[in-house]
Parts: C-alpha cells; structure tokens; sequence
C-alpha cells in the first residue's frame, strides 16, 4: 500500500501500565484509509492495551504512532480526538444519567456547531437511538449502550474509530449487530480497528487482521486467509473463535 494511503501506523511499541513491566513488546499495526483492520489474539495478548497505546491511555515506551505520517506518540486523548481518532472502551463507555441525545452532544463537545450535522449521520446509521432520544442511557440494554458509545464517539467525524471488544457481554443476536453496525461505519467512510475476542466473527468483517500474543505480532494477513491459515485456526481459532 502506498504511504499516500496510510492512515494511522504503529511501530514496534513497547508499552505498559506500570514502569518496568511491558505489556507491549514492539507490537504494531497499519490501517490504511477505508480499512477495517481487526485485532485478535488470546486473553493477556495485550489487545487491548494496544489500542489504548494508539489512543494515548497507556504510556507507550519506546516506537512510535504516526498519523499520516505526522508522529502522535504519547499525545493527549482530547488532542487526538480533534485529530480525528474516535475511541470506543469496552465498559463505562456512556454517560448513564444523560438522554442519548446529551450523550451525542458530549461527544462533539470540542465542536458543538456541528451537533446537527453530525446528529444527521449518525441518526443514519443508528435511526433507532433518535426515537429514543430524550431516554436516559442508563436504561438501555448493554447492545443499545454500545451504540450509543460508538454513535458518540462519531460525533467527531473521526476518519479512524479505534473499537475495545464491542461485542462483550452481548447477546448472540445483539454481537451480530453490532459486526453489522462496524462493518456500516467502515462502509460510510470511517476507517476501523476493532479489538475482539470473538475472532472468527472479527476475521469475517475485517479486511486485514492482526493476530497478538504475549505483547508481540504473530500472524497479519487479510481476514480471509487467517481464517484458513492451519496455524492459525489451530492455535488461536480454535478456543477464541466461535462455530458458524
């Protein structure tokens, strides 16, 4: 892929929470303009402190995170987000006593004259949070919250959304929803790197995936062929990914 295409790359990041003990251990990624790249891997990998890394939550050590081409290493969430990075975390990702709508506006609380903007597109993909708009979040099943977290986070018109395990503690019917809906925002323009632990599901969205372990890249290839790598499917599919 040409670099004129690349859009957020990290590169041999080391990173953890606490000083002396890596989680990351010169792990990286690209996602070019348009991709859905996914992350895959067993638990402790370190999945989602890569995406923390990205998003500025994790201190990240030594490498580096480039936003076409312009290094972002260690900046400030806020800072990224006016950058146009979107971040989706896993738990606690909406404002329980707010309406979804007030949830919406926080989230282009940097921007608030493009609230009605904004509203129009993610009201597209999402019709059914703005006929519940003035509910409190806090009263939504865990599948209408992870919307409403990834709605928010649009809010921004972010060209990439960094997504931590969307489709934890869902239901089977609301996990499919919630592929469908990643795979709905890629498709309107938004590039996506999704963390998951239902990999089989995450490689048949992803146009390229990352396979992590022990802090470090094991496998990267389109969706497709990880699928259907042997090591792969024996090593990781096996107990991460689910039967169709």
């Amino acid at each position: 892929m040409s670099a004129a295409r690349e859009l957020l790359v990290a590169e041999d990041l080391v990173a953890g929470y606490v000083p002396g003990v890596d989680i990351l251990r010169k792990a990286g990624l690209r996602c070019d303009q348009g991709e859905l790249i996914g992350i895959i891997g067993p638990n402790g990998a370190g999945k989602s402190t890569l995406l923390k890394s990205l998003f500025g939550l994790v201190p990240v050590r030594s490498g580096a995170v480039r936003l076409r081409g312009e290094d972002i290493t260690n900046e400030r969430a806020d800072s990224l987000v006016a950058r146009g990075i979107g971040f989706v975390p896993q738990t606690e990702n909406v404002f329980t006593s707010l309406s979804i709508e007030e949830n919406l506006q926080m989230g282009c609380y940097q921007a608030p004259a493009t609230f009605a903007e904004r509203l129009d597109f993610v009201g597209g993909l999402f019709p059914s949070l703005l006929d519940k708009r003035s509910q409190p979040a806090g009263s939504l099943s865990g599948g209408e919250r992870q919307m409403v977290a990834m709605g928010r986070a649009l809010m921004m018109n972010p060209s990439v959304l960094l997504l931590d395990e969307p489709s934890a503690g869902l239901s089977p019917h609301m996990q499919d929803e919630v592929f469908v809906q990643t795979r709905s925002i890629n498709r309107a323009g938004v590039s996506v790197v999704i963390v998951e632990q239902n990999a089989r599901r995450c490689l048949e969205i992803c146009d390229r995936g990352y396979v992590l372990d022990q802090g470090a890249n094991s496998f990267t290839a389109t969706g497709r062929e990880l699928m259907h790598d042997p090591k792969v499917v024996e090593l990781y599919l096996g107990t991460l990914g689910r039967d169709a």
